[in-house]
């Protein structure tokens, strides 16, 4: 009998050595995470190259933090400015994960082969239409192409049934947008994916005889709403999140979803990949895996970001109309092509 109270005793003093040793390498001692955190097997901290809204990811990075123990830290650029300094580094990038609001900059980073596999239990939260064939990164979010207009100076029955119609005669001087954007320019990219380059290089031209110019969504659509212009192409959120505030820059405007399977109705994915170059790839994987998960994706649900959710059946903000109602095209994310783009703008004298 004192034969085993000796063990039990040893067996015990072992395990309190263990605990010990495990809230050291956390880093966290007092955490009550710590525990869960080796239990995954991820430590430390990890950099994420951020360029969607830094308030979302901010949220999603607290959230992981709480959950996991792992520290990250946040560089906060645009989408072309951070797949840019991405493929500068190289391999010797401190990068851990980029996250984007729109998915040439993934298609970028990736055609230069920095992307680590994403691991399969990630992909397998995500339906295929929201992230590359490829399968180097993956969608964390979607949002929708609208058309804005003015209320008092347009009736539904007036908006044009396509896109394409914007770059008609009838709407010279009419409509806005902010081609200087990633935001923008993800939508040309999805024209030329599903129209080709004639096409895109005709309507570019009729662009640039029609629209006005604004820099960013929110000024675009403030614009309309101030009389200024009678519509304006960008994204859906931004109407959304000035309704969720005072209003005072959408009171006069609705959105117009063009649908049909028309380069109008493209939804645009938000990407997030792990880099090669990242030194704590599993806690990279961990993040991006989060964010794809159902915590992660309630962020999306019940936030103020007003960005769609799309993977682990999280079904979006109750105040957005639902992804299957959007008729969207199908473009393959990991074909859109940032460069070619821009190369074509700036030839229209858009950029």
């Amino acid at each position: 009998m004192k034969i085993r109270t000796n063990a039990l005793a040893g067996i015990a003093l072992a395990a309190t050595a263990a605990l010990g040793l495990s809230a050291c390498g956390s880093g966290a001692s007092t955490s009550p995470n710590s525990s869960a955190a080796a239990g995954s097997g991820i430590s430390g901290e990890i950099t994420v190259y951020n360029a969607q809204h830094e308030s979302l990811t901010k949220e999603w990075v607290d959230a992981f933090t709480a959950e996991t123990g792992v520290k990250v830290t946040m560089r906060q650029g645009s989408d072309t400015e951070m797949s840019n300094q991405i493929i500068q580094e190289g391999k010797a990038s401190p990068a851990d994960v980029f996250l984007t609001e729109n998915s040439p900059a993934m298609a970028q980073v990736e055609n230069a082969g920095l992307f680590a596999d994403v691991d399969q239990a990630t992909i397998d939260q995500v339906p295929a239409e929201f992230r590359p064939s490829t399968n180097k990164w993956t969608g964390i979010a979607a949002r929708s192409t609208v058309l804005v207009y003015d209320k008092a100076k347009l009736t539904e029955d007036q908006l044009p049934k396509s896109m394409l119609d914007l770059a008609k005669p009838e709407w010279q001087g009419k409509w806005a947008a902010s081609p200087s954007g990633a935001d923008f320019q993800a939508i040309v990219s999805a024209l030329l994916e599903l129209k080709g380059e004639a096409a895109t290089e005709e309507w570019l031209q009729g662009m640039k005889e029609n629209f006005k110019a604004y820099k960013g969504n929110s000024t675009a659509m403030k614009a309309v709403n101030a009389g200024e212009v009678d519509a304006a192409l960008i994204y859906h959120y931004y109407y959304y999140g000035d309704q969720a505030k005072t209003g005072e820059n959408s009171k006069n405007v609705t959105p117009y979803y063009f649908k049909n399977q028309d380069p109008g109705a493209f939804v645009s994915v938000s990407g997030g990949g792990v880099l090669q170059s990242s030194k704590n790839a599993a806690a990279a994987q961990a993040f991006v895996k989060f964010i794809t998960g159902k915590k992660g994706q309630e962020v999306l649900q019940k936030g103020t970001s007003f960005e769609y959710a799309i993977a682990s059946d999280v079904p979006a903000n109750e105040k957005l109309v639902p992804l299957a109602e959007l008729q969207a095209p199908t473009v393959d994310p990991a074909k859109l092509n940032s460069e070619k783009v821009t190369e074509m703008m700036t030839k229209a004298g858009l950029l």
